[in-house]
């Protein structure tokens, strides 16, 4: 036997059974995705919040999802699922209804899915979990052996944003309302807690700012700041800006706007280094033009800011997606500051105040 199979031969017992346990965990972890979505698809975060704030009974909740009474005990066993990944919670009903004495209440991250949130994120449950990212999975293999940029374009034969600009479906307005939603719930939390994060500027631009939802946000919150989105003409072309904002048309990768401060929001990470390092040239020039100062702000994942383990498997679960649909990639601290480096900047700080991403101010 060969000091490989003397090693497989030694694992025995409880090691064993726990090594065939974990495999079967992460095979299986699909269900967990799965039965988020459904959850979300037949509004059962909508469904509890409306009933109040009691416990509601699960034959209620089998009533209010027109189902089968027959499927009561199959719905039990998704909720039973849904409740252990920490969507619901289970609570003893003050007045039992007949056999059940107990029913289910929502916890902060099934808030967070009531679609009448308005910071929810409902719509990036349905953004991630379809059908072109399991396609992008499947066609990993081929890929590897292509030039091809991503699994997505090797399965699509365009890339994801040329899908997005030519999608007769409805892909894309899943993925605005996905971005639009985070959109809210980043700014609610700046605003509300780090307001001063954006003191003292005269003039901001969102590169790759979409509808303005964050910039709507911030010129409310200072009217005195002159604010611009710039994306390109299909994003914002027939947009209207008011009061202190408006909209830019452009490519980043060409020029941006001159302003005192450049908000990169979630962009970064779609690119592969050498085309960040170009959108990081293009900001630098826009912040230092007319014997400018100003500073870039970055909203993004720091790979490794948050040690605890789920934080850190979310933060990698991202990198992969970056992958397989745009090319890009999260970064940890040191691949931040390469970046940075070679851009031209002179130094930066990293803020890790915003869960599993961080605020990192870029200065010339």
């Amino acid at each position: 036997m060969d000091l490989e199979g003397a090693k497989m031969g030694a694992v025995e017992g409880d090691e064993l059974l726990e090594a065939q346990s974990h495999i079967w965990n992460h095979i299986l972890a699909i269900n967990k995705s799965m039965a988020l979505k459904y959850a979300v698809q037949v509004g059962i975060p909508d469904i509890i919040h409306r009933y109040g704030p009691n416990p509601m009974p699960l034959s209620k909740l089998v009533s209010a999802l027109q189902l089968h009474p027959q499927n009561t005990p199959h719905m039990h066993r998704l909720m039973r699922v849904l409740v252990h990944s920490g969507f619901f919670r289970t609570q003893k009903l003050s007045e039992p209804n007949g056999e059940e004495d107990e029913g289910y209440v929502l916890t902060n991250s099934s808030r967070l899915l009531v679609t009448t949130n308005p910071l929810t994120l409902a719509p990036f449950v349905f953004c991630v979990l379809e059908s072109a990212f399991f396609q992008s999975w499947r066609s990993l293999p081929a890929w590897l052996q292509t030039e091809d940029r991503t699994p997505f374009d090797t399965a699509n034969g365009v890339s994801f944003w040329e899908c997005l600009a030519n999608d007769s479906t409805d892909d894309g307005v899943i993925f605005n309302k996905s971005m639009a939603s985070d959109a809210k719930f980043v700014m609610r939390i700046l605003l509300e807690k780090y307001k001063d994060v954006f003191d003292g500027f005269g003039s901001l631009v969102d590169v790759g700012g979409g509808t303005g939802n964050v910039v709507k946000a911030i010129a409310q919150a200072f009217p005195k700041m002159e604010c611009t989105v710039f994306d390109l003409p299909q994003v914002v072309g027939d947009l209207k800006g008011e009061a202190n904002f408006k909209y830019v048309q452009g490519d980043m990768f060409h020029a941006i706007p001159p302003a005192d401060a450049i908000l990169l929001k979630w962009i970064l990470h779609d690119w592969n280094d050498e085309e960040c390092v170009k959108i990081l040239k293009n900001c630098k020039e826009a912040i230092t033009g007319n014997k400018k100062n100003g500073k870039v702000i970055v909203i993004d994942m720091v790979v490794g800011n948050d040690t605890r383990d789920e934080c850190t498997e979310t933060q990698l679960f991202f990198d992969m997606m970056m992958m397989l649909m745009l090319g890009g990639k999260e970064r940890d601290e040191k691949e931040w500051a390469q970046l940075i480096k070679e851009a031209g900047y002179s130094g930066y700080k990293i803020f890790p105040i915003l869960g599993l991403r961080s605020l990192v101010e870029i200065y010339p």
